[in-house]
């Protein structure tokens, strides 16, 4: 079976193998896309070449095709420009740091990875002092992080902080399991992906998305906390199950199939079955706690200014949940990121930068 999107890079209808077709999400989780879309791919080339993020020609070739602009487009409908602006910036610097991470790896540089690890962590408390820093890894997410400080309260600020910080470290921990050859058995890799996925970063940037930070009584409700949840388990699994060519390629040691495989005594067929299964467990529980959570977004309109505030803004929430779905199946079917069967050597992708990078 066959389905088709009209990619929003190229007039080409995209076709989705098979094996990755999700009837379920093609029929119920019709696409959205922010009509500054244009405008945010045009924007965010130009930073990255202003920010020396990835070198020119790469950017010419490969930027537009890795569509990292379509999928926050995708994803945060209802945020200002400005907002979803400083959203897109900060996700493709997400991906070229993920980038530089898997080259520090392959290369055998941990003294660079030590040191951009720790330069992460300083610049995130202090982004200010880091915008003209050497390294333009560490400038340029300074520069994001900046900017998304200036929109919501510094209570939300220091949330951010706190899950990002985790998020480094959980990358330390992958620079550690892929050198030493460690695959984590599962339930320690499902742990270490929710932080390397960054599943609260992208939840915390819901609250960025519908312009209100939530309070915690109804960010930890259930009715809020769980499907917020099962949207970024869906993206992460099912970027395990596109990914997995690309990774075994690599010699990677973090997916799912991988772990499978390895502790739980799965054959490839039946690990990529499995992780499958997971991740339709995820759609068809999603539109249950879907449901739930717009009855917890009514029943926040007590009739008060505020309460009519937080309703409207849990409800832009979890439309944004309910958009990941569709952002995320046709990301990978239309990036160049997971085109790997392209690619001269499949096991380095074309649009990195395979030098060391940083102040030495």
């Amino acid at each position: 079976m066959h389905a088709f999107s009209h990619g929003t890079t190229s007039s080409t209808a995209v076709a989705v193998p098979p094996s990755l077709a999700l009837p379920v999400i093609e029929e119920l989780f019709p696409r959205q896309l922010h009509p500054y879309w244009p405008k945010l791919q045009e924007k965010t080339r130009v930073w990255l070449l202003e920010k020396r993020l990835m070198p020119a020609d790469k950017v010419r070739e490969y930027a537009d095709g890795l569509c990292y602009t379509d999928l926050m487009a995708g994803y945060y409908t209802d945020a200002t420009e400005e907002v979803l602006q400083a959203i897109a910036d900060y996700s493709a610097w997400f991906f070229v740091w993920d980038d530089r991470h898997d080259r520090d790896i392959v290369h055998g540089r941990p003294d660079d990875w030590r040191r951009l690890r720790h330069r992460l962590h300083a610049a995130l408390d202090s982004p200010r002092h880091h915008l003209h820093h050497p390294d333009s890894l560490v400038a340029g997410f300074a520069d994001s992080v900046l900017r998304l400080y200036a929109f919501l309260p510094r209570t939300w600020n220091r949330r951010f902080a706190r899950h990002f910080h985790e998020v480094i470290e959980a990358y330390d921990r992958e620079f550690r399991n892929r050198t030493a050859g460690h695959v984590p058995k599962v339930e320690e890799y499902l742990a270490l992906r929710r932080l390397t996925f960054a599943h609260w970063i992208w939840t915390d940037l819901l609250e960025q998305g519908a312009g209100c930070e939530l309070p915690e009584p109804v960010r930890k409700h259930p009715a809020y906390s769980r499907p917020a949840l099962l949207s970024q388990e869906f993206a992460a699994w099912y970027n395990d199950l596109c990914s997995l060519p690309k990774e075994i390629a690599g010699d990677e040691v973090h997916n799912l199939g991988i772990s499978l495989v390895t502790h739980e005594g799965f054959t490839l067929e039946e690990a990529v079955d499995e992780v499958r299964r997971r991740v339709e467990k995820c759609v068809s529980e999603f539109l249950e706690a879907e449901r739930e959570a717009l009855r917890f977004a009514d029943g926040l309109a007590d009739g008060t200014t505020r309460g009519k505030e937080l309703s409207a803004a849990v409800r832009v929430c979890v439309g944004n949940m309910r958009n990941w779905f569709s952002s995320v199946y046709w990301f990978h079917h239309e990036s160049g990121r997971y085109m790997v069967d392209s690619w001269d050597d499949r096991s380095t992708p074309p649009y990195v930068n395979n030098e060391a990078a940083g102040e030495k």
